[in-house]
């Protein structure tokens, strides 16, 4: 085993805050060709200690398919390492609150590889980030093809130090992930195996424990993500962006850069920056209500002048190329009436019916142009579709992706929110493809490497 010194721990700490800055000339494929494959650990004995990242962050329902999508996700990766002998440690997340439990989580996957999985609850000291002895010895004792789960990694604080890090405050941090990442290393393995295709968040689990691993490799299922349905989702001629995060926008800049979209559908936030540059660019002012008012500068949904400067340059470089924009022209506000223009204390809340209809002949129009040959890629939800009075614009949007299933053209649709949205109001084989994550997929398309990804690269070039 080697150990990581607090330098290399910070200059690869560099590299994962930095993402696209620290390597702006590798692609998706650049990254995906450095990661070994689980088929690269044939020669691992059995007996060792293999540690899983899974995609553990899910709420299991009464029975086996509820809940549990991520969960079945990683069975082929786990039954592998069984039928090796591996010892297997699966750790990760639930929810984004330190109290969640991975009880029922391991549970569930016991119940889908048919075998005892017991929770390891208490492996953290927290004063020196190091793995308690105690867990250590849990692991030590368990039987080869054995597989074991950590109770949630962002119990600990070590976990989430990176979440909001810069450059600058990686002299404190660094020698605290050093102490974390040997200590795994030490007391539990140095092989390390990344199945959470959904976890592309800066938790040190997935970006920083893999610099003390002596082998990784990217998971069965990950990897068919990544080597199949992204690859035709890069090529995505109709691309819908939605929800309430404003940086979308610099995804949606980087896909439109590859030059393969001809169709742009938005909602939420982002589209009303969209909508508010299109309405400069032709002369007719648009009001974003409050969520262009200073006054609300800390809530997420706010849109600052910035964005939308940013937005009049996607949209003019876009209809340079021929790229077609359909937005909201009508929301759905607070108390659930409908408006064509928002007052300054309005906050948009869901598309209206007119918007509903004209993104229905936008589809229709977009059929009949491409006679059903192209891709489209769906993600996120059209408003707070959690409450009923903001439903309507997803309601009505998800049997558009049927409509153009059922003309020709192949359809994803990310995770997440987008993939509950599918499930509440629509059937698995409305759409040709369904990821288990949102973030990770826009991350793969969009302006910004996969975090994972880049660790396991770098683990691998050691």
């Amino acid at each position: 085993m080697s150990t990581v010194s607090t330098d290399q721990m910070k200059a690869w700490c560099e590299k994962i805050v930095k993402g696209r800055e620290a390597a702006p000339d590798l692609t998706l494929g650049d990254y995906l060709a450095a990661a070994p494959s689980l088929d690269s650990l044939a020669d691992v004995p059995a007996g060792t200690v293999v540690l899983v990242r899974g995609d553990v962050d899910a709420k299991p329902g009464d029975k086996v398919g509820e809940g549990d999508i991520r969960l079945r996700s990683m069975v082929d990766t786990l039954k592998h390492g069984v039928e090796k002998g591996w010892k297997q440690v699966v750790f990760g997340h639930i929810g984004r609150k330190p109290e969640g439990s991975l009880e029922k989580v391991a549970a569930r996957l016991g119940e889908l590889l048919g075998q005892n999985v017991p929770l390891i609850k208490d492996w953290v000291d927290t004063d020196t980030n190091e793995i308690k002895l105690s867990a250590a010895e849990a692991v030590k004792a368990a039987d080869p093809g054995s597989v074991m789960v950590l109770e949630n990694t962002r119990a600990y604080d070590i976990e989430r130090v990176l979440w909001k890090a810069k450059v600058e405050d990686l002299d404190a941090l660094a020698p605290k992930l050093a102490a974390f990442a040997n200590s795994i290393a030490e007391h539990l393995s140095t092989v390390y195996v990344n199945e959470a295709f959904s976890a592309g968040s800066l938790d040190a689990s997935s970006v920083v424990v893999p610099a003390a691993m002596d082998r990784v490799a990217l998971g069965k299922y990950a990897a068919g993500e990544f080597n199949g349905p992204m690859q035709k989702c890069l090529k995505t001629d109709l691309a819908v962006f939605s929800g309430i995060k404003i940086d979308k926008l610099d995804d949606m800049e980087a896909m439109i850069a590859r030059g393969t979209i001809k169709q742009i559908f938005a909602s939420g936030s982002l589209a009303m920056a969209i909508r508010k540059a299109i309405g400069e660019l032709d002369g007719k002012p648009v009001s974003l209500g409050a969520a262009e008012d200073p006054a609300n500068s800390s809530e997420p949904w706010y849109i600052p002048p910035a964005r939308v400067a940013q937005a009049k340059e996607i949209v003019a470089d876009g209809r340079e190329k021929g790229i077609t924009f359909t937005v909201p022209c009508d929301s759905v506000v607070e108390d659930g009436s409908v408006k064509d223009e928002l007052s300054p204390t309005d906050q948009q809340l869901d598309i209206g019916p007119k918007s509903i209809e004209a993104f229905s002949q936008a589809v229709g129009a977009f059929i009949e142009r491409t006679g059903g040959k192209a891709v489209a890629f769906h993600n996120g939800v059209f408003g707070v579709f959690e409450d009923p009075k903001f439903e309507a614009g997803t309601k009505a949007w998800i049997p558009e992706l049927k409509r153009m299933k059922e003309a020709g053209v192949e359809v994803y649709v990310g995770g997440g929110e987008g993939g509950k949205a599918l499930e509440k109001y629509g059937e698995d084989d409305w759409v040709t493809h369904c990821f288990t994550a949102g973030g990770t997929v826009l991350n793969a398309l969009g302006s910004e490497p996969v975090p994972y990804l880049v660790a396991l690269k770098l683990a691998a070039d050691k």
